[in-house]
């Protein structure tokens, strides 16, 4: 098992370099739900955030207010993948919301965007607009060569 100053580095790198991941979340009666999301990862060197913008009027919404755990996997055609099993909680503060919408529209491409494109949201205030934080508590990072050319290692770690 690797350390997290180790592995968070990685995953953020494979991470924002594929852009999109499945997230998958439990509705109330056990049964898995996926979805593609687009999130933002932040390491500051202790801990690992990350940040979606999504619809607190959606169906994940529903699943997380009795599951609050959502896990998120990358995969790249090369191969490469990540995943990153996290707590979830969504982020309700009008400060919060306006930090997440910024934090998007600020953040580079291919991670940011203006969250205006999404046609139910103006602006951070927007009802279907809602910011959702993920802390995880388990990372995998699998690099493709490891499977291409047996070279490379998976990087796990668990907090």
């Amino acid at each position: 098992m690797a350390a997290l100053e180790t592995v968070a580095p990685a995953f953020v790198e494979m991470a924002h370099r594929i852009v999109w991941c499945v997230a998958g979340t439990t509705d109330p009666r056990g049964r898995p739900r996926t979805r593609v999301l687009h999130p933002i990862w932040e390491w500051s060197g202790a801990q690992l955030t990350g940040w979606i913008a999504t619809s607190p009027l959606s169906p994940k919404a529903h699943d997380l207010a009795a599951m609050p755990r959502m896990s998120v996997t990358y995969w790249s055609p090369d191969q490469d993948t990540c995943t990153a099993e996290c707590s979830a909680e969504w982020q309700t503060s009008e400060d919060a919301l306006a930090k997440g919408w910024q934090r998007f529209a600020q953040a580079s491409p291919p991670v940011g965007y203006d969250p205006a494109i999404i046609p139910a949201w103006d602006s951070p205030t927007s009802p279907a607009f809602g910011i959702l934080r993920l802390i995880p508590d388990r990372l995998r990072v699998q690099p493709a060569s490891l499977m291409t050319t047996g070279e490379g290692q998976v990087l796990l770690w668990r907090a």
